[in-house]
């Protein structure tokens, strides 16, 4: 088509041109095949020509072993790296206070200063560092997990407080329902600011401006219509929350294009309050609701003198001071977190104590004895050299087929979020149980699934929610014609990989010539 058209095409350093096909709504790859997505005599296809920017910077996330793209101007270059974290907020949904940024080379970068002034040039991956013991916390957020987020709380109050805020924030950002109402319940509210890690609360005036961010905010960023009206319906406050900049969610919503959930903040910012012989604009039950609450703060330390008003760091707490304490965003595990002494003092056993034996030690047969020295003698392990050498053989052989399934985990996939799916499968086997099944038909499937994952790099419900996503972007087909494409590319998937072998060849199925 292009030689037929005479169509020009070009790439460069800041993007590239190229032609692309689509056919029932969905843009077609270059090693697909015609008859696998559908396609037959006398369709039509749709031809554009498009420009795509390349990414001008990356950065891997620590926490879910992603690289997300930034694609912005080149003017990036020379913007603070605090305008880098907040387009890297914006990209995964934490908070700015929860993670920092750290340069290929390891080095940490501070708000402060400039991208250039890190020597970082278009192209550069850039890694996003949390603090240690948080990384499954962070995880279960993402996911919406609240056993996981439970399980991995801290100990502390304040670090628990701040843990509860961050996760409200993040599951009004990813829409997770269930997670948000835990928060809720927990006494995290949705027009409060998340705030900075209690260790870094004293240094509250070179803070990021976004720490003052609520999680109405990120709802608002993220469209999650969903988590706006929870929070609108637990406290009506949130309408008039702003944000650093000054920008109520409302605001927000319209610059992110959110249109439903614009139409749902206006009818209620234009909406009264109806009492028994008086009704009130929203905005000014707000102001009132605002007064009262002052007020009723004011009245609380009046009435207490006594004790002592406590706010921020306290003495005695944990201090951390950029570029002179111990780095605490490493991104350690849980378990490798230096702060879990407790859970391994509790996990320890007791002692156990010797019981004294009922025979005599010299009453014991000839045999016995033999037999305990045979039990705890190890044979001399000669070939060690060897034996190590086939390991790493076997280990890089696995890295090796393992490689396309991680370069494809780096970046997101865009038609995944399309496709709702439970994150664990209720049965144990992929297959329906027959009754004619022979005893070692399990052990044939088991050992055919292995293969196919140890070849394609990925599980079997793996491959086929990937064939789900990829035949949901047919959106004009009808659901049925969707299923019956996926099932054509996961038969596919599998021909290809057993007729022409290697993982190399598993990257993009199906791996017909379009």
């Amino acid at each position: 088509m292009v030689d037929y058209f005479h169509i020009p095409l070009s790439e460069d350093k800041q993007g590239r041109w190229y032609l692309e096909l689509t056919y029932a709504g969905a843009a077609l790859k270059n090693n697909w095949s015609l008859s696998d997505v559908g396609i037959s005599f006398c369709s039509t296809l749709k031809c554009f020509v498009k420009k795509e920017d390349k990414p001008t910077l990356y950065v891997f996330n620590a926490v879910t072993q992603e690289t997300m793209a930034i694609k912005e101007n080149m003017s990036i270059l020379d913007r603070k790296v605090s305008d880098l974290r907040m387009l890297v907020t914006l990209s995964c949904g934490f908070p700015v206070s929860v993670y920092c940024l750290r340069t290929p080379a390891g080095l940490e970068m501070y708000d402060c200063n400039t991208l250039k002034d890190y020597q970082t040039d278009i192209g550069t991956t850039l890694r996003l560092d949390v603090w240690d013991g948080w990384k499954e916390f962070l995880m279960g957020c993402l996911l919406g997990q609240k056993p996981k987020v439970q399980r991995y709380l801290s100990k502390e109050g304040p670090v628990l407080k701040y843990q509860k805020r961050v996760a409200l924030y993040i599951a009004a950002f990813h829409g997770h329902t269930e997670l948000t109402e835990w928060a809720l319940k927990q006494g995290a509210q949705p027009h409060e600011a998340v705030g900075v890690h209690p260790c870094r609360a004293w240094c509250h005036e070179a803070l990021h401006t976004d720490v003052s961010n609520c999680p109405i905010h990120a709802a608002a960023e993220a469209g999650q219509l969903l988590i706006l009206k929870a929070f609108v319906n637990f406290s009506v406050l949130c309408l008039e929350c702003k944000n650093a900049a000054g920008q109520s969610p409302l605001a927000i919503a319209s610059k992110h294009q959110h249109k439903d959930c614009v139409l749902y903040l206006l009818s209620k910012i234009w909406s009264t309050v109806s009492f028994l012989k008086l009704s009130v604009p929203m905005r000014i039950y707000i102001k009132i609701k605002q007064w009262i609450l002052r007020a009723q703060t004011r009245r609380c330390h009046k009435s207490q003198p006594s004790r002592a008003r406590v706010s921020g760091a306290k003495v005695g707490d944990t201090v951390m001071v950029d570029g002179f304490t111990k780095p605490k965003m490493t991104s350690k595990s849980w378990y490798k977190a230096e702060d879990k002494s407790w859970h391994t003092a509790q996990s320890k056993l007791p002692p156990c104590k010797q019981q004294p034996s009922r025979k005599p030690i010299g009453s014991l047969p000839m045999s016995q004895h033999d037999t305990k020295k045979q039990i705890f003698t190890f044979p001399s392990l000669v070939d060690a050299k060897n034996f190590s050498e086939v390991q790493s053989y076997q280990q890089e052989n696995q890295k090796k087929i393992a490689a396309p399934a991680r370069k494809e985990k780096n970046i997101k996939n865009p038609y995944l979020p399309q496709v709702p799916l439970p994150p664990v499968s209720r049965v144990h086997y992929a297959h329906p149980q027959f009754y004619c099944t022979p005893p070692s038909g399990d052990c044939l499937l088991r050992s055919l699934f292995k293969s196919f994952s140890e070849h394609s790099g990925r599980t079997p419900r793996e491959n086929a929610i990937y064939c789900l996503a990829v035949a949901s972007a047919f959106k004009e087909k009808r659901w049925l014609q969707q299923l019956e494409i996926a099932r054509v590319l996961a038969k596919r998937s599998i021909s290809n990989l057993t007729v022409k072998g290697g993982p190399a060849k598993c990257e993009n199925y199906p791996e017909s010539v379009l």
